[in-house]
């Protein structure tokens, strides 16, 4: 039964993966320089209710982008996420607005996002740290205007 269960789950998430969108890669413009990552798109609320729970790893560049469509406040949780995540919570104009770092797996507790954004960013536990990235830095994506997030 084990073993049927394993099955199902792994045909449930390779649909659901396929359901995702992956568009070109994300660029995260911190003071230590541009760090590109690959991208999956989470813009449908079936989409965003799975977000990326039950994965087992996440390569170091690699994450899944929220796209809510307009600015607004969210939260977010980790229930039935097995891995540690950094929330970055952007802007429509692709302004990082706040960080949650290191976000425990399998908790309940919401992460609030403080601020109205359009986007999350969910990369692996630690990056944000890694990388330099703190409230005030750019994201560029196709998704995010160009003029919007282009450098001041």
């Amino acid at each position: 039964m084990t073993r049927l269960w394993g099955i199902l789950l792994g045909l449930f998430l390779s649909a659901f993966v396929a359901g995702c969108s992956a568009d070109d890669s994300l660029t995260i413009k911190t003071a230590k320089g541009q760090f590109h990552f690959s991208v999956e798109i989470a813009d449908t609320p079936e989409q965003q209710a799975q977000g990326l729970m039950f994965r087992q790893e996440l390569a170091p560049d690699h994450g899944m982008l929220f796209d809510f469509h307009r600015e607004r406040e969210t939260a977010f949780w980790m229930r039935n996420t097995f891995i540690p995540l950094d929330m970055l919570f952007i802007a429509s104009d692709g302004t990082i607005r706040s960080i949650h770092a290191n976000a425990r797996p399998q908790d309940d507790t919401a992460i609030p996002s403080g601020f109205p954004v359009q986007f999350v960013l969910e990369i692996p536990g630690g990056r944000a740290a890694e990388i330099g990235a703190v409230p005030g830095d750019k994201i560029s994506h196709v998704r995010i205007s160009k003029s919007e997030s282009s450098p001041q």
